[in-house]
């Protein structure tokens, strides 16, 4: 069985001969060693083992982002109003956003340091209410252009047999939620939920005729909705996770399962007290199901109570695997594998809850990447 048939068929329910293992970001298609960027730290030597044993040995799912199949649509009313200027300071990059509404400016400053992939957001766009009411004046971004599949179809010819490309999408309550500091968020989203419904109302009407789109055109794939985490415990009370995530995401499964595509739900962190409503959207999947203590339930738990209904990707948490011997951690793996597959369920795909990224990768956290793919080879059915 090849590694893109094990991940169709644990999607769709169907018996595989060992477990499918992902390493979440790291897929070995976007991780390019060659590129000399500064900012690229795949280009470190260090990288080179892993991204090697992930090109031969994982399930390989990069992500394409739903907004970029659509980058060929006619002239934006949004484009004259955003202006956008980077420059380099003390050798990392500094992005400065300036949105034109009617009668405010709005600014927001992002930062890329060299050594670490990821983006620092050092002042959101929206800090308060004045702000998010001149914010909802700005007029509306048009989508009307021809769908780009091309960006998918040729990653996955590059894949072959190893994998395939995941739509990747931030739901109404992502896009609002990451306007704001989240201090602000949380206040706003308590205190003016008639306003913050007005703001999650406008991204779904944005959103749900692209998914409904993409969905048709490029049929039966693998999808994740992000942003359930925005209202999951320390943050929100479980209503409000119904009402800010249930209610608006439901329109989005259904419309990516209209075309046989199966709908993942990502949400870190705390699940108790959410998970009867992620699985009230009627989602595929759910990631990923971090142990506790990062977590509050066990994987036995989703899995005995939830796995009929759900594929479950993930509890591995990254941290055990950049910090723990490789003894202690490969029984972590061991207990991820037999609480994921015990009893009847849907399916089960192996993953960390997220991916190093740092520029130098330490032989500990490659020892552990090594652990999971002997431990899933040496997996009794």
């Amino acid at each position: 069985m090849t590694r893109k048939e094990r991940l169709m068929n644990t999607l769709a329910g169907k018996t595989v001969d060992i477990p499918a293992v992902c390493f979440y970001e790291i897929n070995g298609l976007d991780q390019n060693e060659n590129d000399l960027s500064p900012f690229n730290i795949y280009s470190d030597p260090s990288w080179k083992p892993l991204l090697e044993l992930t090109r031969e040995k994982s399930v390989c799912i990069p992500r394409r982002g739903l907004s970029t199949l659509f980058s060929n649509h006619t002239e934006c009313p949004l484009s004259a109003r955003i202006e956008k200027k980077s420059v380099i300071e003390n050798g990392s990059e500094i992005i400065h956003t300036t949105v034109r509404c009617d009668n405010r400016t709005l600014t927001a400053v992002n930062r890329r340091d060299p050594d670490v992939d990821t983006l620092w957001t050092l002042e959101h766009l929206v800090k308060d209410v004045d702000d998010l009411k001149a914010y909802l004046t700005l007029p509306m971004p048009l989508y009307t252009g021809t769908i780009n599949i091309e960006t998918v179809i040729s990653a996955d010819k590059a894949l072959g047999d190893s994998g395939t490309v995941l739509i990747d999408m931030g739901d109404p309550l992502c896009a609002a939620a990451s306007l704001f500091p989240m201090d602000e968020y949380l206040v706003i989203a308590m205190t003016e939920k008639e306003l913050f419904h007005e703001l999650l109302q406008r991204f779904a009407s944005i959103q749900y005729p692209l998914v409904r789109k993409a969905s048709e055109a490029l049929p039966g794939r693998l999808w994740r909705v992000v942003g359930a985490e925005y209202a999951s415990a320390p943050y929100l009370p479980p209503n409000l996770f119904r009402e800010f995530v249930t209610e608006y995401d439901k329109p989005i499964v259904k419309a990516i399962q209209a075309n046989g595509g199966y709908a993942r739900i990502h949400s870190h962190g705390r699940l108790a007290g959410i998970l009867d409503h992620i699985v009230e959207t009627g989602c595929d999947a759910l990631d990923p199901i971090e142990p506790p203590p990062q977590g509050d339930v066990e994987l036995s738990f989703v899995r005995e109570r939830y796995g009929k209904q759900l594929v479950l990707f993930g509890n591995l948490e990254i941290s055990d695997m950049e910090t723990l011997p490789t003894p202690v951690f490969r029984e972590k793996v061991k207990r991820a594998l037999a609480e994921g597959r015990a009893g009847e369920g849907r399916g089960f795909v192996l993953m960390p809850s997220a991916s190093p990224y740092g520029r130098k990768l330490s032989p500990l956290t490659m020892s552990n990447y090594e652990a999971v793919i002997e431990e899933v080879e040496n997996f009794p059915y």
